[in-house]
């Protein structure tokens, strides 16, 4: 019982004591702690960064499917950007630019 003289009266208050136990719990033990919570907020930001990126592709890959659709000369145009495509009596020089140092 000596122990328990030289501690002072506040450590003793099991209000402190519970509610003490209760911040800590929270902070580090329980799953929805701040660190988890601070993961997936950057999780989160960048999944909206991809989305928007994504609208971005689909958006100008529709572009192009429509002007494909209406349109004969981007019909060849995209035969000989994409597929290397010419007409029988052309030549084709293909020109590959240096690949970047990364």
């Amino acid at each position: 019982m000596k122990l328990l003289t030289h501690i002072p009266s506040w450590l003793k208050n099991k209000y402190l004591l519970t509610g003490a136990f209760f911040v800590i719990w929270m902070l580090f033990f329980d799953p929805k702690d701040i660190f988890s919570d601070f993961e997936r907020r950057n999780k989160l930001t960048e999944l909206e960064k991809s989305e928007l990126h994504l609208k971005k592709l689909i958006t100008e890959t529709r572009q192009e499917l429509y002007l494909l659709k209406n349109n004969a000369q981007s019909i060849e145009k995209y035969a000989r950007e994409k597929y290397l495509m010419k007409k029988d009596n052309e030549d084709l020089f293909i020109v590959n630019s240096a690949p970047e140092n990364k």
